[in-house]
């Protein structure tokens, strides 16, 4: 009995200290393993987009933005900075991102310049009559032909001239009565240019004579002719106008924007089209110190002699110059493929690499002058920060999409409001709102011409919205864009320019993006900015010959509402088609 007691009592003790190793080794393990699962459970619910890191969602399928099929997030990519847009490698293949480290450069701005061969201005000259009388003869018939000093260019006949010849013949005969008197006939007509031969001729035969030459008075080429035989000449009529062409100008168009960076002295180099495989080269040695308020040019010219008469007025020229940039730090520059810029408003994306992998946020940057195909930066930059030098657009429209700060708002959160019952439309975010007037502001008739194309363009993009027909709104929003920037901002005056230069900004900012838009969601994203600077340039500068409306959907903009303009008194939606075609109201009439 007693070792039957000894043996349980061992047996239960045996027993406890099994379970109790057992869920020391056994249920640690199956507690971790269910943590592993768990863990790659949790990563496996997670998908994304890699063209759209915003997306997020708990199953694979397609991305509700693009389209394109969805995949796992293999970790929280998500940057610490909550104003960053974070990107996997793969994402910025997909995208076409690349990037580039930032550095110094020569500064050296290389500058092309077009331009043709004229007249040397000093060389002109214009051949007149001294005489007044009709032309008997003309020696001088085409434009082009040479004429040399002193050569006989025409013959006269001047009823003046035979008057003076009669009071010469009859003051000789009284020459010893009346000596000055032959001297004052004498003089006036040698004030025609008469010479004493042919004075002392008329004196000495007594007859008068019908005719008289008029001489070149210097050598050149005739570059115009103005009078043919039979014309009736006033005294001091031009015959024709001459050149020197010994020496000639190569005169170039410079742009505003180069103005500052062109310097007389600076050598040009150049080619002539009618001279292939030569190079010329050439100081500049006067620039006009005024342009041009059509073509917002000015021109520098070279002077260059012409021996042979190798270089012809009107050959065009293409020309290089280099110029030193004056930078006020050390000089930066980047390329012009990763600035994006609207108005005064410059930004480029810097890209962080951490732990949690590839960010990229964007900043601010002062630019300065473009050196072929990289600006210079004077402000935002330091050398060594690595910026996205292609792709940009691409990496702008998932922060839009993401809400993070982007170039059309520096500020986090999107959305923009359609109401509008106020003398001011608002446009972009509620964070940052831009007010535009519509106040009544003249405009000349010249004006108004030149936005109708514009408004064309408008209401086709409108139009192809309603119909959900993305290829032509895409074609009507693209043409809208290239409307935009033909317009003239010169035929805006007084007030009505800085109203226009607020209406141009705003409509330039919001269609910077049409080439990139994928489908018809992406591009109703900037009607609504648009259609409200187009609503308050209407009212503005009632510039429509027939009456306008302005309609309002309060379904539209994530129920906030918005509105547009139309030519008709009837609701046909742009911003949800087909969908509800038919949702909204007329708020105002614009006559």
């Amino acid at each position: 009995m007693n070792i039957d007691k000894k043996t349980k009592i061992v047996a239960l003790i045996t027993l406890v200290i099994g379970f109790i190793l057992g869920a020391l080794f056994f249920s640690g393990s199956d507690t971790e393993k269910e943590e592993q699962t768990t863990e790659v459970s949790a990563k496996a619910e997670v998908w994304t987009c890699s063209m759209h890191p915003q997306i997020r969602q708990p199953e694979p399928g397609d991305c509700p933005i693009c389209g394109m099929d969805l995949i796992p997030l293999e970790s929280d990519t998500e940057a610490a900075d909550p104003d960053a847009i974070s990107m996997s490698e793969s994402a910025m293949i997909i995208a076409g991102i690349s990037t580039y480290k930032v550095g110094n450069t020569d500064g050296i701005k290389e500058i092309a310049l077009n331009g043709k061969i004229e007249v040397n201005e000093k060389t002109l000259y214009s051949q007149s009559s001294h005489i007044p009388g009709r032309i008997e003869r003309i020696l001088v018939s085409f434009v082009g032909e040479y004429v040399k000093k002193g050569q006989i260019v025409a013959y006269i006949y001047s009823p003046e001239l035979a008057s003076a010849q009669q009071e010469l013949i009859e003051a000789y005969s009284v020459k010893d009565i009346q000596p000055q008197l032959l001297e004052s006939v004498k003089m006036k007509l040698k004030n025609w240019k008469v010479s004493d031969a042919t004075i002392n001729k008329i004196i000495s035969t007594g007859k008068k004579q019908d005719q008289f030459p008029i001489y070149a008075d210097v050598s050149g080429y005739i570059i115009k002719k103005n009078v043919e035989l039979g014309d009736y000449l006033e005294k001091g009529q031009t015959l024709y106008e001459v050149a020197d062409l010994s020496k000639v100008w190569v005169r170039f168009e410079i742009y505003e924007s180069d103005m500052g960076l062109i310097k007389k002295g600076n050598t040009v180099n150049y080619t002539i089209a009618s001279f292939p495989g030569e190079s010329f080269s050439g100081t500049i040695a006067f620039i006009d110190p005024f342009i041009n308020p059509t073509t917002r040019v000015a021109k520098a010219r070279i002077e260059v002699a012409n021996s042979g008469l190798k270089f012809k007025p009107e050959m065009f020229v293409s020309g290089t110059v280099k110029t030193k940039v004056d930078s006020k730090k050390s000089t930066i520059s980047v390329p012009k493929t990763a600035v994006m810029w609207t108005g005064k408003r410059s930004i480029v994306y810097i890209k962080n690499e951490s732990e949690n992998g590839i960010s990229f946020k964007l900043r601010e940057v002062t630019l300065g002058p473009l050196l072929g195909n990289d600006y210079i930066i004077e402000e935002g930059l330091e050398i060594g920060e690595e910026i996205v030098a292609n792709g940009t657009f691409n990496v702008d429209a998932a922060a839009q999409l993401a809400g993070k700060p982007s170039m059309m708002n520096l500020e986090s959160g999107s959305g923009s409001t359609g109401k509008n019952n106020s003398s001011t439309t608002n446009t972009m975010s509620d964070d940052k709102k831009v007010v535009l007037k519509d106040d009544k502001t003249a405009i000349n008739a010249e004006a108004k011409k030149s936005l109708q194309p514009l408004y064309k363009n408008y209401f086709d993009f409108k139009d192809a919205l309603t119909k959900d027909d993305f290829n032509t709104a895409k074609k009507a929003l693209l043409e809208f864009q290239k409307s935009l920037d033909k317009i003239n901002m010169s035929v805006f005056k007084g007030e009505s320019h800085n109203v226009w230069m607020s209406y141009q900004t705003e409509l330039k900012k919001n269609t910077l993006h049409a080439t990139h838009s994928k489908d018809i969601k992406e591009l109703r994203m900037p009607f609504e900015p648009i259609s409200n600077v187009m609503i308050a340039m209407t009212k503005a500068f009632n510039p429509l010959t027939e009456t306008a409306y302005v309609q309002f959907c309060p379904m539209a903009n994530s129920d906030k509402g918005a509105n547009w303009l139309s030519k008709e008194n009837k609701v046909v939606n742009p911003y949800f088609g087909a969908s509800m075609l038919k949702c909204g109201e007329i708020k105002e009439t614009i006559k």
